[in-house]
């Protein structure tokens, strides 16, 4: 598409590879060049606030709360360099068009990129839902300004979020842990997880019996012969199912009216039924209709994505942001239903050439979303085009999990076009009186269908596995009222009542969108901030919240609960959403919600206790931390509570008598106290697992406190305990993990004694150098100075002889050197660059890389998942960055021949001091117990 005759325009994207596809559709005259995201952010932490701002009291914050909320925003250190190109490419362009996406943080976008970049040229925005030719030249004739509304709901969250991060987190700090995070919104996902895991801690199952009945009829004709029946009600009387018990009792709920069949009822029924006549009391048949669902929107693409795919929200967004931006897809965050008329079109005339035309309803169909404040302008999420391509037409252009989205969304997109599935459905009662006079009712029913429509090209799944699927079918024989039937079998059936099943991301993203919290641009980022966070981990698809997550939100609950209320919750992202759209200041809002000012035309919940600030600063006193980090389970045989308790070194279990003062220990969950009154919680483990069996296994027989004797030497107890990282002995100030070969269940008193002997000393060489012999992290050794050498066994530690010791010293040590490891995956040409990519495995995980420049993958990513697409894209950004600037050496300063003599003097002194010193720390040291020194992090770099 050519430009204007003369005129050269830049064409601004957020990333290379929509830039690549872009400058495909036009023409000389157009620079498509990548901001790569956001380019200015609030200041992440003191050293980025400029030098200028230091000084103010809000600095902190990055948000001057008192003068309209001002940010302080500034240009990410990993931007500036693409900054610079970018201010380059603006001075020699007659125009610009920001292309970024369209919606609240693609308008922000391009709005930070006009402030940074300072542009004396004219500015567009531009906006597509789909990256295709037609889309892009439409784009192009079609420019708008930047939309300021958008640009304020976008700002206005940005703040909000920053200000409840920045106020709320340092309380979990002060009575939690440090470096604890809150959020908006990811507070209140990490309570809805935390909801269901104490409904299933509270759950108590309950047993409950019926019987499966296989009926037969005589002359059966073409149907099937026999059949299942289930007994539903006895005299009567409906038997309990299920749903007739409590869950946190197990017992049948009050006044539910049912007969409660045990074991031995149920298999004495079967019995009496045994050989007795059935009768067909009720027959009753129904049409079946099921209506096509609704085009993908955001949520519901990453439900299925979950449920069909088993992917996770991240990567069904990476993926479908890799498909949009190479024009296969229309815009992938959306929460309309709607299709555009050119899509239906699309879909109709695909539907006849591909299943014939009684698959086309008369008329197109059309959705109307169930979201509040859906943007209906936008599209739901389709293939890309005026005519979509099959999935075989793109099989060999897309990646597996390209491929398998793709076919996902053309699939659906297809289906919501096409009739309706029809059939019947057909409800039967059966009765039969047992010998001993009982009137036994059996149901059953079948589902028939006779023109599956658009199940032929699309069935939704599930959250519960074990539901049936929508184009399952159920015959039945053709039955009619009074006729009789024969049971060829009786079986009493045993079930038990199941807790609530635990949340996965896609049924945590359907609660999230039910309950109006979150918007489809950051459903992906909140599960995975809550698992970045150390609140939820999965177990394949089960979010699981750990016990850390209880201590959070059990003080939000108590001290901030309207911080975390799902009502409150969903008006401020309504809210948000009156400000796209115009109708409501993001000042107001803002004020309402710091400061609790109710003169603002916002909603008037927000003005909460007086507003946030003053939330947080006055209550901090009243929280108590110890109860905070306590969460209770029960009392145990011998009455003493037990609780769980949050520690810096993980959780763990303690139990004491009611009203007795707790023990105060290190809150490491290795320092029991005397009483065995303390035990580690296994990592992995569950806390609806935590029943009272594996409890009080945890105490006495797998990691409680154990004296196994009185060391004879000292007369100390030794003990057995189990620590963060693994079993110990200990006694006094000594200690010793427990050998590979050992368990703590057969250690015995002679071998903690042993243990307690390490480092052992074996004798001293003739130049007087003391032989030692220790278990290491890389196994048994003996060492003599800084001199090491490996034991063949963990038993030589205790038998070694000096002379054997002295020849392993003496032998040179025998190093093979490694040959270089292969890489884990090829990837093929860099479309960027032509080099062959590689994912290799690094000192600090696995890395991708051209052979010169190097991106280490991020979290979330697996060298199996890893696309070329995203590969080449990582590396750009690592190249637009530049190489990471060196340490310059401190110059070492010659010293002055003059002051030789002083120097000297000097040194004496400082030696003299040092000495001082360190005999002073030696004293303090032996008086004082030795911390724990806290681990050090490596700092995560690419190879």
């Amino acid at each position: 598409m050519p430009s204007n005759a003369g005129t050269t325009r830049l064409v601004i994207v957020e990333s290379p590879a929509k830039a690549k596809t872009i400058s495909g559709y036009l023409g000389p005259g157009y620079v498509v060049e990548a901001s790569f995201g956001h380019v200015r952010d609030l200041p992440r932490n003191a050293a980025d606030v400029p030098a200028k701002y230091k000084g103010e009291p809000w600095a902190r914050l990055g948000v001057d709360v008192d003068n309209g909320f001002h940010a302080l925003y500034v240009v990410s250190a990993d931007r500036k360099q693409q900054i610079s190109k970018l201010t380059k490419l603006a001075k020699e362009v007659d125009e610009i068009l920001l292309a970024t996406d369209e919606d609240r943080e693609g308008e922000a976008i391009a709005w930070h990129l006009v402030e940074t970049l300072k542009p004396k040229v004219p500015v567009k925005r531009m906006v597509f839902h789909e990256i295709t030719k037609p889309a892009i030249q439409a784009a192009v004739a079609n420019p708008r300004e930047i939309d300021r509304d958008l640009v304020d709901a976008q700002e206005a969250r940005r703040i909000l979020d920053r200000l409840y991060g920045y106020e709320v987190s340092p309380v979990l700090w002060k009575k939690v842990m440090p470096k604890l995070s809150a959020g908006r919104v990811q507070s209140v996902a990490t309570r809805i997880v935390v909801e269901r895991e104490r409904q299933r801690m509270a759950f108590r199952t309950a047993e409950y019996w019926d019987i499966l009945a296989t009926l037969a009829v005589a002359n059966a004709g073409e149907g099937p012969r026999t059949f299942h029946a289930t007994l539903i009600a006895l005299n009567g009387d409906r038997v309990a199912a299920g749903k007739d018990f409590e869950p946190t009792t197990g017992r049948v709920k009050p006044g539910a009216g049912v007969v409660h069949l045990d074991e031995s009822g149920a298999r004495g029924l079967a019995a009496r039924l045994a050989d007795r006549p059935f009768t067909v009391t009720r027959v009753e048949e129904k049409p079946y209709r099921r209506r096509p669902y609704a085009p993908f929107i955001t949520s519901t693409l990453q439900q299925e994505a979950a449920r069909k795919l088993r992917f996770s929200s991240q990567q069904t967004m990476r993926t479908a942001q890799r498909l949009y931006e190479n024009g296969y897809i229309t815009y992938m965050r959306t929460d309309s239903v709607n299709l555009s008329e050119t899509a239906i079109s699309a879909a109709r005339r695909q539907i006849v050439e591909l299943y014939g035309e009684r698959s086309v309803p008369p008329e197109p169909r059309r959705y109307t979303g169930k979201v509040k404040n859906a943007q209906e302008a936008h599209e739901a999420i389709r293939p890309a085009g005026d005519n979509f391509r099959t999935p075989g037409e793109v099989a060999k252009e897309l990646s597996a999990d390209e491929f398998k989205l793709y076919e996902l969304i053309w699939r659906r997109t297809i289906a919501s076009q096409m009739t309706d599935a029809v059939g019947s459905s057909v409800s039967v009662r059966i009765r039969a009186l047992s010998s001993t006079g009982e009137e036994a009712d059996f149901g059953a029913t079948g589902k028939t269908i006779t023109d599956p429509g658009f199940l032929r090209a699309y069935v939704e799944s599930s959250d519960d596995e074990n539901a049936e699927a929508e184009d399952a079918e159920r015959r039945l024989p053709t039955l009619v009222k009074d006729q009789p039937l024969t049971a060829d079998e009786l079986a009493a059936q045993g079930h038990h009542t199941q807790p609530p099943a635990r949340y996965t991301e896609a049924s945590l993203v359907k609660a999230l969108e039910e309950l109006g919290i979150g918007r489809p641009s950051t459903y992906a980022s909140i599960m995975q901030t809550i698992q970045d966070r150390g609140y939820v981990s999965k177990r394949g698809q089960a979010m699981i919240p750990s016990f850390l997550a209880f201590a959070v939100i059990g003080l939000m609950e108590r001290h901030y609960p309207r911080l975390i209320d799902y009502d409150f919750t969903a008006s401020m992202e309504n809210e948000l959403d009156e400000i796209a759209g115009g109708d409501h200041a993001a000042v107001d809002f803002l004020t309402s919600f710091y400061f609790g000012s109710t003169n603002g035309t916002g909603d008037q919940a927000i003005a909460h206790a007086g507003g946030l600030k003053k939330l947080v600063t006055e209550n901090l006193s009243e929280i108590d931390a110890r109860s905070v980090n306590s969460i209770p389970l029960f009392a145990d045989d011998e009455g003493r509570d037990v609780v769980v308790r949050v520690g810096r070194y993980g959780p763990y279990l303690e139990r004491r008598v009611p009203g007795e003062e707790a023990v105060t220990a290190p809150v490491e969950g290795e320092e029991g106290a005397a009483h065995g009154d303390r035990a580690p919680i296994p990592e992995g483990l569950a806390p609806d697992e935590l029943t009272p069996e594996k409890v009080h296994e945890l105490f006495l027989g797998g990691g409680g406190e154990r004296k196994l004797g009185d060391d004879p030497a000292t007369g100390e107890p030794i003990l057995l305990k189990a620590g963060r990282f693994g079993p110990y002995v200990a006694s006094g100030e000594r200690k010793s993990s427990l050998l590979r070969t050992q368990s703590p269940d057969s250690l015995t008193f002679e071998q903690a004694l042993q243990l307690l002997s390490l480092p052992r000393l074996v004798g001293t060489d003739p130049e007087g150098n003391e032989v030692f012999a220790n278990n290491g992290r890389y196994g048994p050794y003996v060492k003599r100075g800084d001199e090491f050498r490996s034991l063949d066994s963990e038993d030589k530690m205790f038998t070694v002889t000096l002379d054997e010791a002295l020849a392993l010293l003496a032998a040179p040590k025998t190093r093979q050197r490694r040959a270089a490891a292969p890489p884990l995956r090829e990837l093929g040409a860099d479309p960027a660059t032509d080099k062959p990519l590689v994912i290799k495995d690094g000192r600090f995980g696995p890395y991708v890389t051209d052979g010169e420049t190097n991106a280490s993958l991020r979290r979330g990513q697996t060298p199996e998942a890893l696309t070329l697409e995203e590969a080449s894209e990582m590396l750009a950004e690592k190249r637009a960055k530049g190489p990471a600037p060196r340490k310059k050496a401190a110059a070492k300063k010659a010293p002055a021949k003059k002051a030789a003599a002083k120097s000297t003097t000097a040194a004496k002194k400082t030696a003299a001091a040092a000495k001082s010193t360190a005999a002073k720390k030696t004293t303090t040291a032996k008086a004082t117990p030795a911390k724990k020194a806290a681990p050090r992090k490596a700092t995560a770099a690419p190879e």
